[in-house]
Parts: structure tokens; C-alpha cells; sequence
């Protein structure tokens, strides 16, 4: 019997064992390991992606065989340690993802495997802390202590301290945060008419993240701004938790179920009145679309959730497809570099906020298709601080050549890392939601 190289057919994820004791078995982990690092091995396609399959590459080249054997298995750790799941592997570049009968998932064997070392209490306080990013914004946005804590991650000696003590980059800009929270000050316009389309239902809910939230609000803002300059009611959610995608990408699986228990009823209920749910920050919405689905596969709320969740320019363009989306713009915008992050990629909507970008008169869209490196808090940490500038160095590269007059990408913490890659430049950091508001020429 043959088995075919390779696979014509879309990648299809099975679902996330991870409530079955087995899932956390050691040896049966390292028996999974080893079967998919010795394909990876035979393939070596994914060279050039991340830093986990050169690691993979180089354990394998130096051991005593040059052969997978020859690798010691508690080395298998160092792989998953330099995987930060932005699943490109899995989208773009395995042969042998399922349905083909090698059945090769990589970023959820990753997280299996970050899920048995926080099972056996390995992972540390800083992880732990920097994945808390709910309760981390609900102190650091406290108004006097925002302030505070903004002006200690800009100095040198207080930075160079964290270093030291729970190894957070000294050189790894942070986010700022806005003591003026997203959702307390969110101007809601539930006056206007409901117009469904045929691809869009005509009402929608904001579910804000944590990170537009607590750091960047005029993100969550300029949405609510664009959707009324349409026409189109919105609301909040009506009460929201961290969606979980952090406590993911660290393992600790638990904690995504009790956050999933805490956001889905409100969610459901929304979705089953006929709203869009939309998010803007794109792992947010894959956690909703598609991690939690898998996770919960015989959920139903969860499904609900799933079906009404929609990227902003997702919805947005559909919108104008339904011919229910207004198209006055007034300001052009030059030149935009725009990145498209992988956990958009990974949600095969297509092109959206660089098609909706391009239809702005007086603006020319260079596109960016390839992971900038950075993650939610994998680039923070000062063991894989120069990993992610390495691995975002291309990025930088493409977006400065152009000369844009802005740089963008619909995940903020990305476009961030892209503007201290790129360094000295007379190009503006946007979100696309802000370019889109600015076109509008709304104040």
C-alpha cells in the first residue's frame, strides 16, 4: 500500500482531546512527539517559519545519529518552548495535515505538550502572570496607577530590573495603559434602524478584548464610530472575561473552560437575538471561531458563539457586499503597509482589510503576508526576545520599502513589534479601524 505524498484536500482539525487523562500521559506524549518530529524530519518544509523547527533541525543534525534517535526525548521540550502556535505550519506549509492519514497537526501536539508541563507544575510565575492579562489590566489601568506603571516600563533602570527578576525584555517596547477604559466610555448608538442583508445580520455586538479594553480604547472606539457613521445599531457585550487565548497558548486548559463558562452564555444569548459579535483583535476572534469549538465540541452555545463571530472587516465588507455599507470616503491615506496577522491568516476569511483599504480613494496597499514573530507574550520574554526580531526582520523589511506614510495590521501587538523593528520612520502607526475612520473623514 502507497500513501500518497502530500494532500490535495483542505487542512480539517480533528477535535481537542484534552479532557481525556491520556492527553496528559508523558510517555504517550513522547510517543506522538516522536512520530511527527521524525515526518518533520523527512519533510523539512517548515525551515523557514519559526524558530521551533530549526531547533527540531539542529537537535536532530547533532545528535549521535543524525537521526531523530539520536536525540534524547526531554530535549523534545526546547521544540515546544519555540512554538507560539500562530499555526502557519498547520495553514500553509504541512503536506501532511489531516485528512492525509499521517495526520500532522504540529501546533496542537505543541500545545498538548505545553498543556502536560503545566499539568506538572513547570511553568513559572512570569508565564503565568503575563497570561493573566484580564486581571493584569483591571490594576494597571486604575487611574494614578496607570500613570505609574506606563512611566516604569519606559525606564531604563526599572525595565533592566524586570529583566532581571521575571525576565521581561528590557528592550521589548510594552504597551501603554489607558486609564480610560474602553467600555466605560464606550458612546453606544442603539437608534438606528435594523437592516439585515443577505450575508449580514443587521445589528451588532461589541465584545471589547483585553486589549482594547485597557490599552488602546480608540481601537474599540473607531469601531463603534465607522458603525454608526453606517447606520448600523451596536451594543456591548453585556459582561465579558479574557477569551481565553492566552491560558491557551500557556497550557493551562482549565482556565480556558472557566473563562469559556464566564463569556459564553452572554455570548450565546446575543447570537441567538440575530447579532454579529465582532472583536478586533484577530486571536480573539479565532479563539471564538474555531480553538473553542474544538475544544467543546458538543457545546451548542459554543457553535452559536462560533456562527455569529465576525472579524470587523469581515463583516464590514460583507456589509458592502450587501450594498449596506457606505463608501464616502473623504480623506486618502498614501501609502499603507499592511501586515495580515496570522491568526487572521489562519481563519481563511480571505484578504478583507487589505480589500477594504484598497477600495479608499487616493490610498495603495503593499501587503504584508508573513508572521511578524511577536505572539501575545511570547516576544516579551527575554529568552525569545531576539528570536522574535529575528524572525520579524523580513517584516520590517518589506514594510519600510515602500516609504509608507502608515503601517498597520489588524493585530495591534503586532503592528507595535513591526514599528520597533522598522525603527526611525516617518510613517504613522494605525489600526486599519483607524485608517477606515480617518477615510471617513470622522473626527
Amino acid at each position: 500500500m502507497t500513501t500518497r505524498e502530500g494532500s490535495l484536500e483542505p487542512p480539517k482539525r480533528h477535535p481537542l482531546d484534552w479532557e481525556n487523562p491520556e492527553f496528559y500521559d508523558e510517555p504517550k506524549l513522547f510517543n506522538e512527539m516522536e512520530r511527527v518530529f521524525d515526518i518533520c524530519h523527512g519533510c523539512r518544509r517548515c525551515v523557514n517559519l519559526c524558530t521551533a523547527f530549526p531547533r527540531l533541525f539542529d537537535l536532530i543534525d547533532e545528535g549521535s545519529t543524525a537521526e531523530l534517535d539520536g536525540v534524547e526525548k526531554q530535549k523534545y521540550w526546547e521544540v515546544a518552548d519555540q512554538c507560539y502556535l500562530c499555526d502557519m505550519c498547520f495553514m500553509t506549509k504541512c503536506p501532511y495535515v489531516p485528512p492525509h492519514p499521517w495526520n500532522v497537526d504540529f501546533p496542537h501536539l505543541m500545545l498538548r505538550a505545553k498543556a502536560v508541563k503545566y499539568e506538572k507544575g513547570e511553568t513559572g510565575f512570569r508565564d503565568k502572570l503575563l497570561s493573566s492579562t484580564d486581571l493584569v489590566g483591571k490594576v494597571a489601568s486604575v487611574p494614578g496607577v496607570a500613570q505609574t506603571v506606563n512611566a516604569v516600563n519606559k525606564n531604563p533602570a526599572a525595565r533592566k530590573l524586570m529583566d532581571n527578576l521575571l525576565g521581561i525584555h528590557a528592550e521589548r517596547k510594552l504597551p501603554d495603559y489607558d486609564s480610560r477604559k474602553f467600555r466605560a466610555n464606550a458612546r453606544i448608538n442603539t437608534a438606528h434602524e435594523v437592516r439585515a442583508g443577505a450575508k449580514t445580520p443587521g445589528k451588532v455586538a461589541i465584545y471589547a478584548t483585553c486589549y482594547v479594553n485597557y490599552n488602546e480604547p480608540g481601537i474599540g472606539h473607531d469601531l463603534l464610530k465607522i458603525l454608526d457613521h453606517n447606520e448600523i445599531p451596536a451594543c456591548l457585550v453585556e459582561k465579558e472575561a479574557c477569551c481565553g487565548m492566552p491560558k491557551l497558548e500557556l497550557g493551562d486548559l482549565a482556565a480556558v473552560k472557566e473563562l469559556k463558562e464566564k463569556n459564553i452564555p452572554p455570548l450565546a444569548r446575543l447570537a441567538r437575538e440575530g447579532y454579529a459579535i465582532l472583536t478586533a483583535v484577530p486571536s480573539c476572534t479565532l479563539m471564538y471561531k474555531q480553538e473553542l469549538p474544538l475544544m467543546f465540541q458538543v457545546d451548542d452555545d459554543v457553535q452559536a458563539v462560533a456562527d455569529a463571530m465576525f472579524d470587523p472587516f469581515e463583516y464590514l465588507t460583507l456589509r458592502k457586499r450587501d450594498g449596506l455599507l457606505k463608501t464616502d470616503f473623504k480623506q486618502p491615506l498614501g501609502k499603507v503597509s499592511y501586515h495580515i496577522p496570522c491568526h487572521l491568516r489562519v481563519q481563511n476569511l480571505g484578504q478583507k482589510t487589505r480589500e477594504m483599504l484598497q477600495s479608499i480613494p487616493g490610498t495603495q496597499v503593499t501587503v504584508v503576508e508573513r508572521c511578524s514573530g511577536h505572539d501575545g507574550t511570547w516576544g516579551v520574554k527575554t529568552e525569545y526576545f531576539a528570536n522574535s526580531m529575528k524572525i520579524g526582520k523580513p517584516v520590517f523589511r518589506q514594510m519600510a520599502a515602500p516609504g509608507p506614510d502608515y503601517i498597520s495590521s489588524d493585530c495591534a501587538i503586532a503592528a507595535r513589534h513591526i514599528e520597533q523593528g522598522m525603527g526611525e520612520t516617518k510613517a504613522q502607526k494605525q489600526h486599519p479601524l483607524t485608517l477606515m475612520r480617518i477615510a471617513y473623514g470622522i473626527g
